[in-house]
């Protein structure tokens, strides 16, 4: 977040592969857009009313993915981790044009998103980026499970943790600092289940396209990838990478101290509905120059718009 003007890719990346749920192959195309464009997926393969807009509003589904659907019922699923890559890479505006329903899931993780637009590199525009900043805490909680957050002065920190019983998974944590640390093994990191949920996994429709190529699988003991983990601590910092992109729906990216136990995909929907349901709780702010500063973001840099 250096040069902080919008940015959007500087061609067309194009990604081919087989949706996760679906088992479908998939075509995805990342087209630049203009400034002020955002993101937005677009169905090619249905005539009309096909433009889907990645907002927490229009997140239908967060059963084992993010489904975002528009008004006339077209969707777009496992959203999440092209949305953390895009995030991840500072992208703001994008039309993603995919063929069927599906974002296809890859290697699993946001490694193949981020190498791919990467190698394309970007676009810079002279229009300032927006953030969301948080001005209050908000917390959101379901039984033991709970999200927080808090306001902060530069970054997005997120603190996440997990509990399982299983002992490969155990009891895992871990926290970055998203616009300042080495995020590798986060955008490496790769969805992931217990062998003895695959069952009644594909018993209610889902997980057609899971295999070893694209997900870990746990049983008991041992990983049953060949390969092993990428990192020691993958299984957390996959959730990371799934909070990350679900954080985008919010809009822009967030500048606020993010505290999880036991999270996914409906608990952080849960939480932006409650965030952006009081307009006391954050501003969104426009960058008025392309630098921050190393101390605190302060009003002389910021323009409140909202």
């Amino acid at each position: 977040m250096s040069y902080l003007t919008q940015k959007t890719v500087k061609e067309k990346v194009s990604l081919h592969g087989v949706g996760l749920h679906s088992g479908l192959n998939v075509n995805v195309c990342i087209k630049p857009a203009e400034p002020n464009f955002g993101i937005v997926f677009k169905r090619t393969d249905l005539k009309n009313n096909n433009l889907i807009y990645p907002n927490f509003m229009n997140v239908t589904n967060t059963s084992l993915n993010t489904t975002i659907e528009n008004e006339f019922g077209a969707k777009v699923s496992t959203i999440e981790h092209l949305m953390g890559a895009l995030f991840g890479l500072g992208v703001d505006n994008a039309l993603i044009e995919i063929d069927k329903e599906e974002v296809p899931i890859l290697d699993g993780s946001a490694k193949i998103f981020i190498d791919q637009i990467k190698s394309v590199g970007f676009q810079f525009s002279d229009a300032p980026i927006k953030i969301i900043k948080i001005d209050k805490e908000v917390m959101y909680s379901e039984g033991e499970k709970f999200i927080s957050i808090k306001p902060s002065s530069l970054n997005l920190e997120i603190n996440f943790e997990l509990k399982y019983k299983n002992k490969i998974i155990g009891n895992q944590s871990n926290k970055f600092k998203i616009y300042e640390d080495d995020l590798t093994d986060v955008y490496n990191s790769r969805t992931y289940c217990l062998f003895e949920d695959i069952e009644k996994i594909k018993k209610i429709g889902l997980a057609k396209g899971g295999s070893l190529k694209n997900a870990i699988v746990v049983n008991d003991e041992e990983v049953l990838n060949p390969e092993g983990l990428r990192n020691e601590k993958e299984f957390v910092n996959h959730k990371i990478l799934d909070c990350i992109g679900d954080l985008y729906t919010s809009g822009y990216r967030i500048v606020g101290n993010v505290n999880c136990s036991q999270g996914g995909h409906s608990l952080t929907n849960r939480f932006l509905r409650k965030i952006f349901n009081n307009k006391e709780n954050f501003s969104i702010i426009e960058i008025k120059e392309k630098n921050l500063p190393r101390n605190l973001i302060n009003r002389n840099l910021l323009r409140s718009i909202a």
